[in-house]
């Protein structure tokens, strides 16, 4: 059936404007990076990255837990229904347009209600199991609209830019109650939660810091490796936002891994200069 018009505008296009916009209001990496895609590709990693961000926002929202759990079970359910809003219209189309996996979608769901069950993370392997439900499925969603079959990269690479976002949201996940560095790691730095509490950049927080980015970064270079299975413009877009992420760990390694006063902020000419750089 064809999709419904609004003017000379589907209810498509219309559900795809509006997931841009989302992601270039609360993305601004991924969005530096689609922007050099061809508009069904853009459209498409817009959409699933809209999806995500609505399943991020339930899990980090601020209603009670058997609330968040009900309404992320909804958003798996309605995977399976008729869309009726903009980031579910675009989805649908995506899916039928790219054969994105339901699996990953699935996992992303599975990831956000992980975090209203489990706050801890006893291990780097148990944290990993986490960081491919809620970054690794995001890759490999992500890797059919690309067109490439490397899942496996495609998902250590989402893995590599969560364990960057941890070491970068540190206070904002503490002050939701969450501590994602492993617990016998931080033991084995002599880190506390108290020094997590107090903000404390100390020698021993900034060797664990250390260690934490050293590991980012070699899930990093492993994930880069699936830019030899993409066309030009698909790898462009990944290196893009990968060099992007790259800048902010930098940035917060030049810090002395202080990131207790919030992230650092790529500027706007910052970000052009890596857009410009292409293949790094």
């Amino acid at each position: 059936m064809p999709a419904p018009r609004a003017g000379n505008v589907t209810a498509v296009d219309q559900a795809y404007a509006d997931v841009q916009r989302i992601t270039r209001a609360r993305a601004k990496n991924f969005a530096y990076g689609i922007r050099v895609l061809p508009r069904d590709k853009r459209r498409a990693i817009a959409a699933i990255y809209a999806f995500a961000r609505e399943v991020d926002d339930v899990a980090d929202g601020e209603l009670p837990v058997a609330d968040k759990r009900h309404r992320l079970e909804s958003l798996r359910a309605r995977l399976d229904e008729p869309p009726t809003d903009s980031t579910f219209v675009a989805l649908a189309d995506a899916r039928e347009r790219f054969d994105i996996p339901e699996h990953a979608l699935r996992a992303l769901v599975a990831g956000g209600i992980q975090d209203l069950e489990q706050t801890r993370y006893a291990d780097f392997e148990e944290l990993l199991g986490y960081c491919r439900k809620v970054a690794g499925a995001v890759g490999v969603a992500c890797v059919a609209v690309y067109g490439s079959e490397d899942v496996e990269r495609a998902e250590t690479l989402g893995v590599a830019l969560q364990l960057i976002n941890i070491i970068r949201d540190v206070r904002e996940d503490w002050e939701l109650g969450r501590v994602y560095i492993p617990q016998d790691e931080l033991a084995s730095f002599s880190v506390t939660e108290d020094d997590i509490a107090a903000g404390a950049a100390t020698d021993a927080w900034r060797a664990l810091m250390t260690f934490q980015a050293e590991r980012a970064r070699a899930y990093l270079q492993d994930g880069l490796g699936l830019l030899r299975s993409l066309d030009s413009r698909s790898a462009l877009c990944v290196s893009t936002f990968a060099g992007l992420y790259r800048a902010t760990l930098e940035r917060i390694e030049a810090r002395g891994f202080d990131v207790f006063d919030g992230p650092p902020h790529l500027s706007t000419l910052t970000k052009l200069r890596i857009v410009g750089q292409g293949l790094w």
